[in-house]
C-alpha cells in the first residue's frame, strides 16, 4: 500500500532511499535544511570557480553502476565519468613523490623500483584484496545489520581470520619501505580509523584503490547528486530545500509527521539521513535509543580543516589528488585518535580538480580544495583556521618548489564548527562512524527505531558505513527494509 514518506536530509543515502521508495510506490517528500541539496556533497562556486565541498573521490564505479541498473538506467544517462592517469601522487618530501598510476601493472613496477620483491608481494594482496571486495561490496554491505547472522556465510567463514588481524599488521608483514607502507594504509583512512585499528578485510579499499582505480565524474562530485535528483524527481519524488526541521512528531511510540520551518507535515514514515544523533534530539528523550553516553564512547571518523582556493595560474608539480605524506603519519593519527588535538604536523591532502576538469576554474587558473583530518570536537576558531593554512601552504610551495600564495585570489574555510552548524554533524564529524571491529554490521546505530514506530535512519552512521559508495547503499537498505515491513 503506498504511504507518506518524510526524508530528513538530501546526502546520498537520503536521496537512494528517496529513489528506491518512491519507484516502490509510495509518496516521497526530501527536507533539506540548506538551500541546496546534496548533504555534504553540495558545491560552492565563486568568480567562475567550482569546489565540491565535501566528497572528492570517486571510488567503486560499479556500487555507482549498481544504483542506477536498478532503475534501467546507466551512469552514462547523467555524467560522463574519467579514469584518472595519474591516479594520485604522494609527497615525502621536497621534490619526492610517487605516483599512482592506473593499472596494477604500472603500480608494482613502481613498487619494485622502489622495494626489490615487492612486485610479487602487491600482487598477492591485491589478489586478497579483490577475494574481500567480492565478498564485502558484491554481497556483505547489501545487508542491513538486523542480525549477527547475517555475516555467517561460506564466503565470510573462511575469512574469518581477516576481521580479527589489522590493515596495520598486513601490510607491514609484507612491506618494509616506509613510504610503501603508508601508501597502502592511506585508503582506510576512508573509513574513519587507524590503520591498526581496521580489519584485515576492509583490504578492499586497496583492491578499490589499485585494483580498480580512481575516476572523476565531468563537473566535480555534485554531478552525482544532479543526477539522482534527476532520476529522484523523475519518479515524483518532492525536494524542498530550506526546510529547518523543529521535531519529529509522535503519538505514543509511533512517528507521525514532522514538524518543517515551524508548520506540521504529517506522514506516515519518518526517514532521516541527517546525523543519527541530531535527529534522536528531535524526539522526546524517553523515545531515544541511544544516550549521551552512548554517543561520546563511540569511535567517530575525523572532522577536517578544509580550504577552498582560487589561483590565479595553474599549478605544477601535483596532480589531481595529491597528498602530502612529508610528516609522520601515525603520530598525526594519534593527535586524531587517541589524544584528541590540533596537530603539531599535519598530514594534509589537496585536489586540484581543474588539472582534469576545465569546467571547475576558468582557463588558465586553479581551483585548489585543501584538506587536513582533525579529531572532532577539537577547538575551532578564524586564528587557528589561519595558522594551518599558512603551514599547508607554505609546505606546498616547499615540496614542489614553486610560489603559489601571492597567486591567491580568494580562500574559504570550513571546519568543526560548520559541520555542527550545515549539517548538525556529532563534535563536527566529517565522515561518520568510524568502522572498527566492534561498530560493524549489526553493532553499528539500527535502520530501524526500536522505541519509534515507522522512524527509519540511513547514512554514514549506521550501516554499512561512511563513504559515498555505502551511502547509496544505505540508502537501499534501508527502503527495503521499509518496503518489507510495510
Amino acid at each position: 500500500m503506498s504511504k507518506k514518506i518524510a526524508i530528513i536530509g538530501s546526502g546520498f543515502s537520503a536521496l537512494a532511499a528517496s529513489c528506491y521508495l518512491a519507484k516502490a510506490g509510495h509518496y516521497v517528500s526530501i527536507y533539506e535544511k540548506n538551500s541546496s541539496l546534496g548533504g555534504r556533497a553540495r558545491q560552492f562556486k565563486r568568480e567562475g570557480f567550482t569546489f565540491d565541498m565535501g566528497p572528492s573521490w570517486y571510488w567503486m564505479p560499479d556500487v555507482f553502476d549498481r544504483f542506477f541498473e536498478d532503475f534501467g538506467k546507466k551512469t552514462s544517462d547523467y555524467y560522463s565519468l574519467e579514469k584518472l592517469n595519474p591516479a594520485y601522487s604522494v609527497y615525502f618530501g621536497k621534490n619526492e613523490y610517487i605516483t599512482i598510476e592506473d593499472t596494477l601493472e604500472k603500480i608494482k613496477a613502481t613498487f619494485e623500483l622502489i622495494e626489490p620483491g615487492s612486485a610479487s608481494k602487491l600482487q598477492e594482496f591485491i589478489d586478497e584484496a579483490g577475494a574481500n571486495y567480492d565478498v564485502a561490496i558484491k554481497d556483505l554491505v547489501y545487508r542491513p545489520g538486523v542480525s549477527p547472522l547475517e555475516l555467517v556465510t561460506p564466503a565470510t567463514i573462511k575469512k574469518i581470520g581477516s576481521f580479527f588481524s589489522t590493515i596495520s599488521k598486513d601490510v607491514r608483514k609484507s612491506f618494509k619501505n616506509p613510504k610503501l607502507v603508508s601508501i597502502l594504509e592511506f585508503p582506510v583512512l576512508f573509513l574513519g580509523a587507524k590503520p591498526d585499528k581496521t580489519p584485515s578485510f576492509y583490504s578492499f579499499m586497496n583492491y578499490a584503490d589499485f585494483g580498480i582505480g580512481t575516476f572523476h565524474p565531468k563537473n566535480g562530485m555534485h554531478a552525482v547528486v544532479a543526477a539522482m535528483v534527476n532520476l529522484a524527481e523523475g519518479l515524483g519524488v518532492k525536494t524542498h530545500v530550506n526546510s529547518t526541521i523543529g521535531r519529529i512528531r509522535t503519538s505514543g511510540s509511533k512517528a507521525t509527521g514532522i514538524e518543517v520551518n515551524g508548520k506540521t507535515i504529517e506522514a506516515d514514515i519518518v526517514l532521516s539521513g541527517a546525523d543519527y544523533h541530531h535527529t534522536e534530539t528531535l524526539l522526546p528523550k524517553n523515545l531515544r535509543q541511544y544516550s549521551e553516553e552512548y554517543w561520546d564512547k563511540k569511535v567517530f571518523a575525523p572532522s577536517s580543516l578544509l580550504f577552498y582556493v582560487g589561483f590565479d595560474k595553474k599549478i605544477e608539480r601535483v596532480n589531481h589528488h595529491t597528498l602530502f605524506f612529508d610528516v609522520n603519519f601515525e603520530k598525526h593519527a594519534r593527535e586524531i585518535y587517541d589524544e584528541p588535538e590540533w596537530p603539531d604536523e599535519p598530514l594534509f591532502y589537496a585536489n586540484f580538480p581543474s588539472i582534469s576538469d576545465d569546467s571547475m576554474a576558468p582557463e588558465g587558473k586553479e581551483a585548489g580544495f585543501f584538506l587536513i583530518p582533525l579529531a572532532p570536537g577539537v577547538y575551532d576558531s578564524p586564528e587557528q583556521r589561519e595558522k594551518y593554512f599558512e603551514i599547508i601552504i607554505n609546505r606546498l610551495e616547499e615540496l614542489t618548489g614553486q610560489s603559489v600564495k601571492k597567486n591567491i585570489i580568494f580562500k574559504e574555510s570550513f571546519c568543526v564548527n560548520d559541520f555542527v552548524e550545515e549539517y548538525n554533524s556529532y563534535k563536527g564529524n566529517a565522515y561518520g562512524l568510524a568502522n572498527t571491529l566492534l561498530q560493524t554490521a549489526f553493532l553499528r546505530p539500527k535502520l530501524k527505531s526500536k522505541k519509534v514506530d515507522n522512524l527509519y535512519f540511513t547514512g554514514q552512521l549506521t550501516v554499512p558505513g561512511p563513504g559515498v559508495p555505502p551511502a547509496l547503499i544505505s540508502g537501499k537498505l534501508v527502503a527495503g527494509l521499509i518496503t518489507k515491513n510495510d
